[in-house]
């Protein structure tokens, strides 16, 4: 049952205040609100529940006797690389919020001009060009932080009781709005929160999960007959969301203390994402430029796999490891990336064979995974940092010039995703042209990748000038075919054993 409004009550604790790293206040909303002591406030009836969640408890213990990326921060905002400030703004590495705007305003006026021209488009400069400095500071920090918090509430209650209620569409219904809640806390403020920073976000959606515990308490005590049905929710919901089945099973024990010893005991909601959080800036120290560039390529797939998947997995840990993004920051030119790709290649390829081929085994599809790993990896490089472009568009001309198929067609599907899925204004080039495949490459290059007919063109091409296959095609030619359609990879594979 829901509380009254908040001006009923005459215990409630003031509102939470928080800032974000462009000092914009917000102020939680009071009919929940977590306290520092151990209890919330329920005014409708008077009673004080235990709060169950704290941020410092769903987190795994993280201690680093120096913050290395602090003091870069500060190395970061005193020299003039504006996408690296604007990335340092965006996950809040640094402990004084009004570090940035402090820092920023420090700067010399035709500095901050630069750097906000750097972060406008073309059509926006005469306006921006009457702000005063102040002005200009305050609009890099709009435009370098995160979307403004936005407190919405928890909104799922308990089904009018029935007999006819199940306990599996019950679970699937509070999964569903855990996941919801989940989907409103942005990655930058699970990264601050992993790292021991205030996180509004993240509080946010514990406090929701508060709600629902004393939603069910005072649900299941107006109705104990209910309290099997739930039980049977709780049993459902162990492999969902930690949070909601934490709510639930504080519940079952609280209406119900001498019964319900069966309940399982969750586990700390945040470790399948905090823990390889941590673990990327205890293996990463001195390297800030590098760990902001992982970090905003981790937000594109964060969002794909949490924000915009049907499901939620709880339990999976998020994985960081970007091989590719490795080899790019480790390389010193666009011919030096090719090189290590190719040597890599060679080494994945040297277990192929023709009976791998032809029975299609664990070999080959462990292959097509690495190219569909490699292809999306590259779209959410171009996602996060379009400055890599130019240099991905250098390396696969070059993959293309040494026959290194299976890398240089997994670059231009990244490429060709992340062109079709790049549609907002200003998707533009340095000569104001849009960014599609055609601007970046040659008709004779696009048609290797054409998949009319089955890629005909790019096996036409491969029977002249074999190389590392891009494998696809020919297990598809092989199917359709027989054996003969293999014999153009198969020498090649010889000639390299």
């Amino acid at each position: 049952m829901q509380s009254t409004s908040p001006e009923e009550s005459a215990f409630e604790p003031p509102p939470q205040t928080f800032s974000t790293p462009g000092d914009r206040p917000y102020s939680l909303p009071k009919e929940v609100t977590m306290s520092a002591q151990s209890s919330i406030v329920a005014s409708d009836w008077g009673h004080t529940y235990p709060s169950i969640f704290q941020l410092n408890l769903e987190i795994p213990a993280f201690f680093m006797p120096y913050r290395w990326w602090e003091d870069e921060a500060t190395t970061v905002f005193w020299a003039f690389d504006i996408q690296g400030i604007s990335r340092v703004i965006q996950f809040g590495l640094f402990r004084d919020e009004n570090f940035p705007r402090t820092s920023l305003c420090a700067r010399n006026v035709d500095t901050i001009d630069t750097f906000l021209m750097a972060l406008s488009e073309p059509h926006e400069y005469q306006l921006l060009g009457n702000l005063s400095h102040i002005q200009r500071v305050e609009e890099i920090l709009r435009r370098s932080s995160i979307s403004p918090f936005q407190a919405i509430p928890w909104s799922w209650l308990p089904p009018q009781p029935s007999p006819t209620l199940d306990a599996g569409e019950i679970a699937a219904a509070i999964e569903a709005e855990s996941h919801f809640h989940f989907k409103q806390v942005a990655f930058e403020e699970l990264v601050r929160a992993a790292l021991g920073y205030n996180a509004i976000f993240v509080e946010w959606f514990l406090q929701q999960h508060e709600a629902l515990y004393i939603i069910l308490r005072d649900y299941l005590s107006a109705y104990p007959e209910e309290i099997p049905l739930y039980t049977e929710v709780e049993k459902h919901l162990r492999s969902r969301s930690p949070f909601a089945h934490r709510a639930l099973v504080q519940c079952l024990l609280a209406v119900r203390p001498k019964g319900n010893h069966d309940v399982t005991k969750p586990t700390a909601g945040f470790e399948f994402i905090a823990g390889p959080i941590q673990a990327l800036f205890k293996e990463q120290p001195g390297r800030l430029i590098a760990m902001l560039k992982m970090l905003s390529v981790l937000t594109i797939r964060f969002r794909r796999q949490y924000v915009h998947a049907p499901t939620m997995d709880w339990n999976t840990p998020f994985d960081t490891s970007i091989p590719f993004l490795d080899d790019y920051l480790e390389s010193t030119s666009p011919i030096d990336l090719a090189r290590s790709m190719r040597g890599l290649d060679e080494h994945h390829f040297a277990e192929l064979t023709r009976q791998s081929l032809i029975e299609e085994d664990a070999v080959v599809g462990q292959l097509k995974v690495q190219w569909r790993e490699l292809s999306v990896s590259v779209w959410e490089c171009c996602a996060a940092l379009p400055d890599l472009i130019p240099y991905l568009q250098e390396c696969a001309q070059t993959l293309l010039t040494t026959r290194n198929y299976h890398s240089f067609t997994a670059i231009i599907k990244g490429l060709h995703t992340y062109s079709i899925l790049k549609t907002r204004p200003g998707n533009t080039d340095t000569q104001g042209n849009v960014i599609t495949l055609e601007t970046l490459f040659p008709q004779e290059i696009l048609s290797l990748m054409s998949p009319a007919q089955n890629f005909a063109a790019y096996r036409q091409h491969y029977q002249k000038f074999p190389g590392i296959p891009f494998l696809i095609p020919h297990i598809r030619d092989h199917k359709e075919n027989g054996e003969p359609a293999l014999q153009p990879v198969i020498q090649y594979l010889q000639s390299t054993q």
